[in-house]
C-alpha cells in the first residue's frame, strides 16, 4: 500500500481574464474556472495505481476557496482526501512560492510515498512546479513521464519522453513524478461516489496552518519573478466555409493549404 498526494489547480476556463494592474497577478476570483487538464491525468495515474497497489489518493490544491468544487469532482472519480490551502497571503505566488506552499502543506499531511502532477498547467505553462515541490522537499523526481512501465510497494519504473531521447527510470519512494496527457485515459465522475461523498468535508488550511510560516516565502512577497504583461493572444484565422461537392471542396482545401505552405 502507498501514500500518493496529487497536486492540482484551478485554472481560467476562457481567454476573458482580468489582471491586477498593480501585481500583474491573475484574479481568479469570480471567474469562469476549470480542473487544469493534465492533473486529470495525474489524477487517474494515482487512482491506477492505487487500485494495483492498495493505498489512499489525497488531492492538494493552492488556490481561494471557490477550488471546493475541484475539489468535490475528484471525490466523484475516487480520490480518498482533499485539502485546500487557501489564504490571501498565498496570492500573487510566482513558481518558487507557489512551490514551496505546496511542499509545506504536503510535509503537514506527512509526506507521501509518491507525489503526482500533471505536466504543466494551461495558465501558466512553466512545467516547473512540480519539479520545485521535489527541490524544497529533497526527493527524486522525473518529468514527462508518458508511461508508469512497474510500480510497487517500494520503487516506481517508468518511462520519460525527453527533448531527444527516451529514457527509462527506475526511483525509489518517496518521490514525484510529472505525468503526460497521454498516459491514460481520466475516468469519469461516478454518480454514486458523488451521491456517497456529497457530505465529505474538503480541508482548508491556511498559514497559521504551516510549519513555516515566514512570510519572505509565500504570495507575492516571496515571489523573486514577476509578470510584466498578460494577454490574450489576438484573433488571426476565421473559419472558411468550402461550398460544392466533394471534389471541389478538396481541390479548394488543397489550393488553401498550399498557399499557406501547410502543405
Amino acid at each position: 500500500m502507498i501514500k500518493i498526494i496529487v497536486c492540482m489547480k484551478q485554472v481560467p476556463a476562457g481567454t476573458k481574464v482580468e489582471i491586477d494592474p498593480e501585481t500583474g497577478a491573475m484574479k481568479r476570483l469570480g471567474s469562469e474556472t476549470r480542473t487544469n487538464p493534465y492533473d486529470l491525468f495525474a489524477l487517474e495515474t494515482a487512482l491506477l495505481l492505487k487500485e494495483k497497489l492498495g493505498g489512499t489518493v489525497t488531492v492538494l490544491t493552492m488556490g481561494p476557496r471557490q477550488a471546493e468544487e475541484m475539489m468535490r469532482d475528484a471525490y466523484t472519480m475516487g480520490a480518498d482526501d482533499a485539502v485546500i490551502l487557501s489564504d490571501k497571503k498565498f496570492a500573487g505566488a510566482d513558481v518558487l512560492s507557489t512551490s514551496y506552499t505546496l511542499a509545506q502543506g504536503i510535509t503537514l499531511l506527512g509526506g507521501a510515498d509518491l507525489i503526482l502532477c500533471g505536466r504543466q498547467t494551461t495558465d501558466g505553462d512553466t512545467a516547473q512546479v512540480g519539479p520545485a515541490i521535489a527541490e524544497h522537499l529533497n526527493l527524486p523526481h522525473a518529468a514527462w513521464v508518458s508511461e508508469i512501465i512497474n510500480a510497487d510497494d517500494e520503487k516506481i519504473c517508468v518511462k520519460q519522453d525527453l527533448a531527444s531521447v527516451t529514457q527509462i527510470s527506475e526511483i525509489p519512494y518517496p518521490c514525484l513524478i510529472t505525468v503526460e496527457k497521454d498516459i491514460c485515459v481520466p475516468r469519469l465522475p461516478s454518480y454514486l461516489l458523488k451521491k456517497a461523498t456529497q457530505g465529505k468535508p474538503v480541508r482548508i488550511l491556511s498559514l497559521e496552518d504551516l510549519l513555516d510560516q515566514d512570510l519572505s516565502r509565500y504570495g507575492l512577497i516571496g515571489s523573486p519573478t514577476s509578470v510584466e504583461r498578460m494577454f490574450a493572444p489576438p484573433e488571426t484565422e476565421k473559419q472558411v466555409y468550402i461550398d460544392g461537392d466533394a471534389i471541389e471542396k478538396a481541390d479548394r482545401l488543397f489550393s488553401i493549404l498550399t498557399s499557406k505552405k501547410i502543405i
